[in-house]
């Protein structure tokens, strides 16, 4: 007996040392609520999700797109009864960027509405807010069985998941999803309903909201005001609705008060957001194919591009703008995967996945279980063929997909109609094409910079990718061009029937299946969608057999932890993570403060760096030390702050919460020294970083006269 309670000990010591890991489901705090409560959580688990009555999860937002309403591309929270919403800068980074134009930086200068009618609206953006989840695993296992092929095992899933889906929401404005969880050993329903008027109230400066830029992105000490503020709008009748003059501010089932009491080291800390993805149950073989097939050529490639944007971006104002989201969007996961393979190294994580290798092996020898012994070894047989066309795919898609924005297909339809000489498909054909012009030739893009992009990248993927292995216009290349990679670009910038106007023009006028035959830019796109279809069909199969293989793996790892709980990888769906506000120790005689002040903005000033400019207003409230009632008791003004809670991509504008529920800041981002942390959860260097509610504050009434937006809050001293 005494033997079984140390085993039993022993999970749970280890799950209460490694606390702060893990990304919860929010129907299931109840095996978390204990160990949140022993690290100063004073709510209940009701108080964080309750169907029946209101809770934190009414006041937490995931901001989408209609074009796909489940997928959350960043975090957000409610903070006052009319609906206003806090999320990162770097979230409503494109929306700030698409309102922007030379007369009207908004990049460079800020925005501020101060009344409803000056607040912008942003066509496509949505708030999600779940009303509800649960565990719908056996009505998806009731329709499966051991017979079905995969095939039909997916068909059935999909068939039951609608069906699911449809009666949840039957008669509602309500939106469902069915989602798999640990690879498909279960399936939860989750039930949201999505705003689609979502206007853009107030922003920083870009030289505060992204202060640091690429040098400090990622990285402890930070100094970044990075949020930005939204408000959910409804019809008349509080309910969602398209953007309309005629709709209303929302009122929240619940906003999240404001704590301007700050933070201290140990305090518990809270996020609840919308993690993107993680992949914490990889093998050996496949964190060395995410390494070496997945982040290597992205690093190349991004960096070769990048390159270019930065040289155009600072000869001027208009490129700047233009491209701003674009370079942001593309730098982040460009040093993300730097950051990454330098930490699976420093961190050791392959030797810990080997250990976690080796005790699953010994637990499925002591299970006599063939299928846990044998798991592993058929993974690593699968990754030895799927990393050398994962690695294809990648430097396919960075650079045809990724980088080089021309390139049309649009006009093989336009062929079809001409071969067939139908006139009226020919003249619905001909409208389309004028739309896809339009949608090429738009305000973010630039012909002359994606030529500059495309000469860069089109001889770089050459050296990176064997001959055998190109799209088909490499041989077009090779051959008509003598591998003149610049002769090549300037032909089909110049002569394609979509690189100007005048050339667009003239075809529409007489419209040929030559001049489309002859067109360079549909060769060129044409052969990148036949070779990422090649890709993709090779993959299909190994993947299906991969998925499955994973379903296995982390079934027994589940197993083998038990009593201790698992969590799902992250996928898009709302979770909970705990942790306190905590320093760290890089390494050898290195410490780290949890938090900063905005002595270091000044420190790191430098105004011949766009990166580390500081607004003249700024300089001016820090030298004198203007900070208000938000200033430390030393008359310091907090920055950021850092908390151990386990976050990803997706959680960025997510709440960051006291032991009360009440928000103390804003995440936006992890360190620099555990950025393998999406793969393997490190408990002595992982760190949030957070912005301190109190800068954000400051910053409201001290630069941009937001009175009126903190009188919104329910600020609690």
């Amino acid at each position: 007996m005494k033997r079984v309670f140390i085993i039993v000990f022993a999970l749970l010591s280890t799950s209460i040392v490694r606390a702060d890991e893990g990304m919860w489901l929010l129907s299931l705090l109840g095996k978390n609520i204990e160990q949140m409560q022993a690290q100063g959580c004073k709510l209940t688990a009701e108080d964080i999700y309750s169907v029946n009555q209101a809770s934190l999860k009414d006041a937490i937002v995931g901001l989408g797109n209609d074009g796909r309403p489940f997928w959350h591309f960043c975090s957000g929270e409610i903070i006052s009864d009319k609906g206003l919403v806090l999320t990162n800068h770097h979230c409503g980074f494109s929306v700030i960027q698409k309102h922007s134009t030379v007369e009207h930086d908004y990049l460079s200068n800020g925005f501020w509405a101060y009344k409803y009618s000056e607040e912008l609206p942003n066509p496509g953006i949505t708030a999600s807010i779940l009303q509800r989840m649960e565990d719908v695993t056996d009505q998806v296992n009731a329709v499966l069985n051991d017979n079905m092929s995969e095939e039909e095992r997916a068909v059935a899933i999909d068939a039951i998941s609608k069906q699911i889906s449809a009666k949840a929401v039957q008669g509602t404005n309500l939106h469902a999803q069915v989602q798999d969880m640990f690879e498909g050993n279960q399936f939860f329903l989750l039930v949201y309903k999505i705003y689609r008027d979502v206007r853009l109230v107030g922003a920083p400066a870009q030289s505060m909201g992204k202060f640091g830029g690429d040098t400090d992105n990622w990285s402890w000490p930070r100094h970044t005001a990075d949020f930005c503020m939204m408000r959910i709008y409804t019809g008349p009748d509080g309910e969602p609705a398209p953007y309309n003059t005629s709709n209303v501010p929302l009122k929240p089932k619940h906003h999240l008060p404001v704590s301007a009491k700050g933070v201290q080291d140990g305090d518990f800390a809270m996020i609840m957001g919308f993690p993107g993805r993680t992949s914490r149950y990889l093998t050996v073989s496949e964190v060395k194919e995410r390494m070496e097939s997945t982040n290597e050529p992205r690093i190349r490639i991004r960096g070769a591009r990048l390159a270019v944007l930065k040289e155009v971006m600072n000869a001027s104002d208009k490129s700047r703008i233009q491209y701003a989201n674009k370079y942001a969007g593309s730098s982040n996961y460009w040093k993300n995967s730097i950051g990454m393979n330098k930490a699976i190294i420093d961190n050791d994580v392959l030797g810990t996945k080997a250990e976690q290798e080796a005790k699953f092996a010994e637990y499925a020898k002591a299970q006599n279980n063939t299928e846990y012994a044998n798991v592993v070894k058929k993974i690593d047989d699968l990754v030895a063929q799927t990393a050398p066309l994962n690695y294809q795919l990648t430097c396919l898609t960075e650079v045809f997909f990724g980088a080089i924005e021309f390139g049309n297909s649009m006009l093989t339809k336009t062929r079809e109609a001409l071969v067939d000489k139908n006139d009226s498909l020919i003249k619905v054909r001909l409208e389309g094409l004028k739309e896809n012009f339009k949608s090429i030739h738009n305000k973010d893009y630039d012909h002359e910079v994606d030529r500059k992009v495309a000469k860069a990248l089109l001889p770089l993927y050459a050296e990176m990718i064997p001959a055998n292995q190109r799209p088909a216009i490499y041989k077009v290349i090779e051959q008509k061009y003598k591998g003149d990679y610049n002769k090549f670009v300037d032909d089909m910038y110049d002569k394609s029937i979509f690189a100007n106007q005048a050339n667009f023009d003239k075809f529409l006028k007489k419209p040929t299946v030559k001049a489309i035959d002859e067109d360079l830019a549909l060769q060129y796109a044409q052969s990148k969608y036949d070779q990422y279809d090649n890709l993709l069909d090779q993959l299909k199969e190994l993947d299906k057999e991969l998925a499955l293989l994973h379903k296995t793996y982390i079934r027994g790892l589940g197993e083998m932890k038990l009593p201790a709980p698992s969590y799902p990888d992250a996928n898009f769906t709302i979770r909970l993570t705990y942790g306190n506000v905590k320093p760290y120790d890089p390494k050898d005689g290195v410490h780290y403060n949890y938090y900063t002040t905005t002595k270091g903005i000044l420190e790191k000033e430098n105004p011949e760096d766009r990166e580390f400019v500081v607004p003249a207003k700024l300089k001016e409230l820090i030298e004198k030390k203007d900070y208000g009632r938000y200033a430390l008791p030393n008359g310091d003004m907090p920055v950021c702050f850092l908390s151990t809670n386990d976050i990803t991509g997706g959680n960025s504008g997510s709440p960051v919460l006291n032991e009360n529920g009440e928000l103390i800041g804003c995440a936006f981002d992890g360190n620099w020294e555990s950025l393998s942390g999406d793969i393997n959860f490190d408990n002595n260097l992982q760190r949030c970083i957070n912005l301190d509610i109190r800068y954000v504050l400051f910053i409201l009434e001290k630069l941009g006269n937001c009175g009126h937006l903190i009188n919104e809050m329910t600020i609690v001293e």
